[in-house]
């Protein structure tokens, strides 16, 4: 539902997007993630039809963003970060206004609106003035704009930003409900919102993609992975906890090994070993053989928030998931 390829936006001297490639298809919901200044906003503005690129392709629905960019427009809802509202308005007045604009009929224009009002929680604020409302609620009448003509694209820049907790899970689970119809590019900083919400990631920094893929993907090709936790002590032996974060190190091919006081004479490891590699079977034979104690053993997953460090660092490349244009 949306291509882009080779996109570059230049500003001046200063090089906005440079050379970006990604695809979201049909029916995914595809968190857009990236520093301050990355270029996510202007890449969002350039496939909505608002800014020019200097060059490139961006196709949304099979249209080309720069030779038809009405028809695009038409076809896309659009909720940008600080949404330019009427304040003047009632929130009802207002949708009906934004949906004539979008090319919804007359006759079809109440049905649409209410709609909405209804999926977006704003039955109790349809008669009120926009400028009277709360930040969050302006960002649910922004969201009811991005709907009102019914897209089959939406592409959403920080949807969640000045709701409070409650409202924030009820707007996750609208986008999650919205993903059934809607193909949906999302950009937010808030990661755990992403983690919870998007099954697909495309990750820019300094005007590049730097990653793509689903989470699953981009965490396989990270090189501080999976980790194994074990609680070890040293029973009869009397080594000691770098003793031991040397030997299950060497045992399991680790790159790295950490080590902290558990209490009571035992000794909590993490280990990281290489992409791919389970070393538990390993570990396990290394702690019997050298006659230690295991109170624990087990396996965590690397967060949201350190496969984004590590991608925007530039400190590891994700080659099976990572854009051609990176």
């Amino acid at each position: 539902m949306i291509e882009v390829k080779d996109l570059t936006k230049w500003y001046g001297r200063t090089l906005a997007l440079d050379r970006a490639t990604f695809a979201v298809q049909e029916g995914q919901i595809v968190g857009f993630l990236g520093p301050n200044g990355a270029g996510k906003t202007t890449a969002l503005r350039i496939l909505t039809g608002y800014l020019p690129a200097t060059s490139g392709e961006a196709r949304v629905a099979g249209r080309d963003v720069l030779m038809e960019s009405l028809a695009v427009r038409a076809g896309i809802g659009y909720m940008p970060e600080n949404v330019p509202l009427y304040m003047e308005m009632r929130v009802q007045e207002y949708l009906r206004f934004r949906a004539g604009l979008k090319g919804v009929p007359a006759k079809n224009r109440a049905a649409a609106v209410e709609r909405v009002v209804e999926r977006c929680w704003l039955k109790d604020m349809r008669r009120r003035l926009i400028g009277q409302l709360s930040k969050g609620f302006r960002q649910r009448v922004g969201l009811a704009e991005a709907l009102v003509a019914d897209p089959k694209v939406l592409i959403l820049d920080e949807p969640t930003i000045g709701l409070d907790p409650a409202q924030i899970q009820e707007t996750r689970r609208l986008i999650r409900q919205l993903g059934e119809k809607h193909t949906i590019l999302l950009s937010s900083h808030i990661l755990p919102e992403v983690e919870r919400t998007c099954s697909h990631l495309v990750i820019i920094a300094s005007g590049r993609i730097a990653a793509t893929g689903s989470l699953e993907e981009l965490k396989k090709g990270l090189t501080q992975g999976q980790r194994v936790i074990l609680e070890v002590a040293p029973g009869k032996t009397g080594d000691g906890p770098a003793e031991m974060a040397r030997a299950l190190g060497q045992a399991a091919g680790a790159a790295d090994v950490a080590r902290e006081d558990a209490g009571d004479g035992w000794t909590r490891l993490r280990v990281s070993p290489a992409p791919g590699a389970d070393p538990r079977a390993a570990l396990y034979a290394a702690v019997a053989g050298r006659g230690w104690l295991l109170r624990e053993m087990h396996t965590t997953a690397p967060t949201l928030e350190e496969l984004y460090v590590q991608i925007t660092a530039g400190d590891q490349a994700v080659p099976a998931a990572r854009s051609t244009a990176a």
